[in-house]
């Protein structure tokens, strides 16, 4: 006896239940990391001055460095989900083993040169004599936990292609846990001052990495897997990972000038703009969920052959790219009276302010749907695209921004210029998915 053939709406509330699944705990884990900062900031700010100045100093190099080789992720989910697509849990397991030992070989590099040279780049950061001690202190301590910090993010992206986002949100809350503990623990209880937070965070860091190698390798275990390092298959994983590589490194290259613009406006201006970044970034991670579920579930449509379902799904996640900007645009400007006062209360800082968060919350659907597009792309491993397509983008919106100042424009103006950078995106991201050169079924690409 046949079976029925599902209706549409069974198939859009199909989609809507995996979408959901795989992106709420997303969210969750993608949260939990700019917490360990908060939490790091909060416990050192109380030791001084100096202290939080050499934080952030050497936060921000801390996270630019690791952040750079977020490709492991990304690049790990969507090789994984297709080998899951293809029903070979042997072979995907393998793929995201590869992505591990890349993790490992690039994270001891970055120690080897940060070590000797975290004096010099603390300098170029322009730490005053004050700060600099305590950001190179920071700095050379919790460069020992990029190799495990870059693990967690290759372990992640296995997990994602295997369809489980739960259990990196599980890791994530037990490691800002461990995090916070430690910190009091060995800033206060222990006294080591700036020192005993570096050494708590690379701690909860090891621990984390440590948690996930556990799971990665009791699947290894179960499916027949190999642990050995695969020379063929870290290549292939790192030559995955340039493309993404240079598509992330030209959207760092974007906030970079947006920020350097800003503060030729002026402080209020400059202020108002970081407040702004801090609400756009929130507002990222909400929809990079999304985006991460796209790039587990359309890896695995590809590698079972499944072209139709892939335009099917693709389709779907673009409505829900909208209509979550939408609803993130309308709750920004209803809740402006209640978070514009935490934030600041100088005047000058609010009036400049609310015109360019009127920008940034109109063009919130637009957000939404090329966070989602981004996804699509990436789970189907479309990375030489959008390494193009982000560097057309950098090259459109450089000069727009740079002519802001210029042109007498305000902050208004910049978040007019970011909301063109985001425009070209969708352009660029939407030509793509509607030509379908993106869909490559089978196993690999």
């Amino acid at each position: 006896m046949h079976q029925a053939p599902a209706t549409p709406k069974a198939v859009r509330r199909q989609h809507d239940r995996e979408i959901v699944s795989l992106a709420v705990p997303a969210f969750g884990a993608l949260v939990a990391e700019p917490l360990f900062l908060m939490v790091d900031s909060a416990i050192v700010g109380h030791l001084g001055t100096p202290q939080l100045a050499g934080l952030a100093i050497a936060s921000t190099l801390l996270s630019t460095a690791v952040s750079v080789f977020v490709f492991l992720a990304y690049a790990t989910t969507a090789a994984v989900a297709r080998r899951v697509g293809a029903g070979d849990l042997p072979s995907a397991i393998r793929q995201g083993i590869d992505g591990i030992w890349l993790a490992l070989l690039l994270g001891s590099a970055v120690v080897a040169l940060t070590l000797p040279t975290a004096p010099w780049l603390v300098d170029v950061f322009g730490a005053s004599d004050t700060a600099a001690p305590y950001a190179i202190t920071y700095l050379r301590i919790s460069s020992l936990g990029i190799p495990a910090m870059l693990v967690v993010l290759a372990a992640t992206g296995v997990l994602r292609g295997l369809q489980d986002t739960r259990t990196p949100l599980y890791v994530a809350i037990a490691g800002f846990a461990a995090n916070a503990a430690l910190n009091v623990g060995l800033v206060y209880g222990a006294g080591l001052g700036i020192a005993g937070s570096a050494w708590g965070t690379v701690i909860a860091q090891i621990g984390m990495a440590a948690a996930y190698l556990f799971v990665v390798v009791r699947g290894a275990r179960r499916h027949g897997a190999s642990l050995r390092p695969d020379i063929a298959g870290i290549r292939a994983g790192a030559q995955a990972g340039v493309p993404l590589l240079v598509r992330t490194l030209s959207l760092r290259a974007v906030l970079m000038i947006a920020t350097a613009v800003a503060a030729r406006l002026g402080d209020a201006d400059v202020a108002a703009h970081q407040i702004i970044l801090s609400l756009w970034s929130l507002m990222a991670f909400a929809l990079d969920a999304i985006a991460i579920a796209g790039q587990a579930i359309i890896g695995r449509y590809l590698g079972a052959d499944d072209a139709d379902g892939a335009r099917q799904v693709c389709r779907r996640m673009i409505q829900w790219g909208v209509v979550s900007g939408a609803v993130l645009g309308l709750l920004l400007v209803l809740t402006r009276p209640l978070f514009t006062p935490l934030f600041t209360s100088d005047t000058a800082v609010q009036d400049t302010l609310l015109p360019a968060l009127l920008v940034v919350a109109l063009s919130q659907p637009v957000s939404g749907v090329v966070f989602v597009l981004d996804g699509v792309l990436m789970g189907a491993g479309d990375g030489p695209y959008l390494a193009w397509a982000m560097l057309l983008t950098l090259a459109v919106f450089a000069p727009v921004a740079l002519l802001v100042p210029a042109l007498g424009g305000g902050l208004t103006a910049l978040w007019g210029a970011m909301t063109l950078m985001m425009t070209v995106r969708l352009a660029t991201l939407w030509f793509r998915t509607r030509s379908g050169r993106w869909i490559v079924t089978g196993a690999t690409r």
